[in-house]
Order: C-alpha cells, then sequence, then structure tokens
C-alpha cells in the first residue's frame, strides 16, 4: 500500500512538473502568434524605434511601411533616382539604416523619412544585393551582401562599414548566399546565415572590427535560415524560411525550441515592445507582419 502510494505521489508530481515546463522556455508554448497587419508584398527587415513601432520593408510592394497603435501606414515609397527595393533594416541611435538591392547600397533613412545613400560602392563597383545588417556598440555596421543561390555558387560577402569614416572592408567572400546577420551578447561573435547552405556561420570579431576564425554554429536542414536576433540569454532565434519554423538555439548551439509560424516562410524577426518581451515577424506566404509575447527580453 504504502508503495502504492509512493508511486502515484510521483507520478502526480511528474505531470505537474511537465505541465510547468512551458514557462521556462523563450516562448511559452501557450503563446499564440498575433496578426497586426496583412495585405502585404514580401515583407521583411522589421527594425523598431519605439516599444510598438515597427518598420519593414514590403520588398516587392516598393514601399517601406510602419506599423504603430494599431496602424498601418506608408512610411516611403520609392524613388527610382535614389532607391528601388529595401531589404534588412536596422536602428542605430534613433536612424534607420536599410539595405537596398535593386541599386546595390546601404540607405540612412532620418525618423522623418529623410534618405541618403550611407555606402554604396566597394572599390568602385557597386554592392550586388545588400540583404541584412547589424551594428556593434562602436557604430561599425556589418551587412551580408549575397549574390547567387546555390550550395555551389560561392559569391556571397560580408562587409564591414568602419566608424565614422564609413571605411567599407570586405571581411569574408566565397559564401553561399550570405543573409541574416547579427552579435551575440554572451560571446561577442558575429552570426551570419549561410542560407543556400542551411547553416549559420560564427566569427570571432577582433578588436578593430575585423572577423576570424570562420566555424560552423549549426546546421539547420529542410529549409533556409533568413533573418536572426538574440536574446539578453544569448539564445539565437531563426526565421527559417521554408519550413515554417521559428528556432530557437541555445549559446551551445542546441535548438532548445521549434515555434510553428503562421506560414511556411517566415523572413525575419526583431525584438520590441514593453520591456522588450515582444517578438516581431514577417512572414511571406501569408504576406503578413505578426507578434508574441516571450519570456525572456529580447536584445
Amino acid at each position: 500500500m504504502i508503495k502504492k502510494s509512493y508511486v502515484f505521489i510521483l507520478f502526480i508530481t511528474v505531470i505537474i512538473l511537465l505541465g510547468c515546463s512551458g514557462s521556462d522556455l523563450p516562448i511559452s508554448e501557450t503563446n499564440q502568434w498575433q496578426k497586426l497587419t496583412g495585405g502585404l508584398e514580401f515583407p521583411e527587415g522589421p527594425a523598431i524605434l519605439h516599444d510598438d513601432e515597427v518598420f519593414f520593408s514590403n520588398c516587392n510592394g516598393g514601399w517601406i511601411g510602419k506599423y504603430a497603435h494599431g496602424n498601418l501606414d506608408t512610411f516611403l515609397v520609392a524613388d527610382e533616382t535614389l532607391w528601388q527595393k529595401t531589404n534588412g533594416m536596422a536602428f542605430h541611435r534613433g536612424t534607420l539604416y536599410a539595405c537596398e538591392y535593386g541599386f546595390g547600397k546601404i540607405l540612412q533613412i532620418s525618423p522623418t523619412g529623410k534618405m541618403q545613400d550611407y555606402v554604396k560602392n566597394y572599390q568602385g563597383q557597386r554592392f550586388n544585393r545588400p540583404n541584412d545588417l547589424t551594428f556593434d556598440d562602436q557604430g561599425n555596421l556589418y551587412f551580408t551582401d549575397p549574390k547567387s543561390y546555390g550550395a555551389d555558387k560561392l559569391d556571397g560577402r560580408i562587409f564591414l562599414v568602419a566608424g565614422k569614416e564609413q571605411s567599407v572592408i570586405l571581411l569574408q567572400d566565397s559564401l553561399a548566399f550570405p543573409n541574416g546577420i547579427a552579435i551575440s551578447p554572451i560571446d561577442n561573435k558575429l552570426y551570419v546565415c549561410e542560407s543556400a547552405k542551411n547553416r549559420i556561420l560564427r566569427f570571432d570579431i577582433k578588436s578593430d572590427g575585423s572577423i576570424e576564425n570562420m566555424q560552423e554554429f549549426i546546421m539547420l536542414p529542410g529549409g533556409d535560415p533568413d533573418g536572426i536576433n538574440f536574446d539578453t540569454a544569448g539564445n539565437l532565434y531563426v526565421a527559417h524560411f521554408g519550413t515554417g519554423k521559428l528556432f530557437v538555439i541555445s549559446p551551445a548551439g542546441e535548438i532548445i525550441q521549434e515555434v510553428a509560424t503562421p506560414g511556411q516562410r517566415p523572413t525575419n524577426v526583431e525584438f520590441g515592445g514593453k520591456k522588450n518581451r515582444t517578438l516581431y515577424l514577417t512572414e511571406t506566404e501569408t504576406n503578413a507582419l505578426y507578434s508574441i509575447r516571450v519570456n525572456i527580453k529580447g536584445l
């Protein structure tokens, strides 16, 4: 009788623990994606200015959108003399920076919409197709510059735009469609999605901003790792284009959570909201912008 009671208590304890385990995940299993706005044309590159002001590229629509306070507005419309299509974007010190892949350059945009070229060539040649970007604490800009798609088409590059001088430095070439890019708050290394090889690379960042020691951080077969972002614990959130999943990967390179996305083609992620506890997602099968609550503060 005692043994049966002990087994029963143990069984109930295990059930309770399993039921509570979801709260320890980066995204609680009970949390659901909220559709913020739809009717878009290949949305990409969400960037946050304030808590709930989300700017994003509408790649095939020829305009940059702004979603704020429950409303969608057109922030900027393409000007064929200056820009055609933007992709990844990020705010740095109140200014928006955007990858422009129509003319092959990086744009600098004020909060009021005043736009100008930030950098537009390397050794006199335009960039290929700037895709995504990130800043370090020193104001250095890192961006990916893919060209052709294919595991055997090694014509993608990573560039650094160094400081106030805006010196353009080629950091890495011979990559198979480099895509999402971010710097970890834990190890201060640069992480880059090599989409056509279905993997994420990791580089050491040297004191001068250059990179070295390329390593494969993780392989994610079955789709393309696209946009990425970190939370403050160093977990990497990956929009996995083609599989309809958001992967959360630990600093050790282990998948700790897979979250189904509303469509099969998520493109990018960004943290915002109060205390950076909201994750925003762009998705191109449903052509919409979504959000979901997270348990760990975003970077």
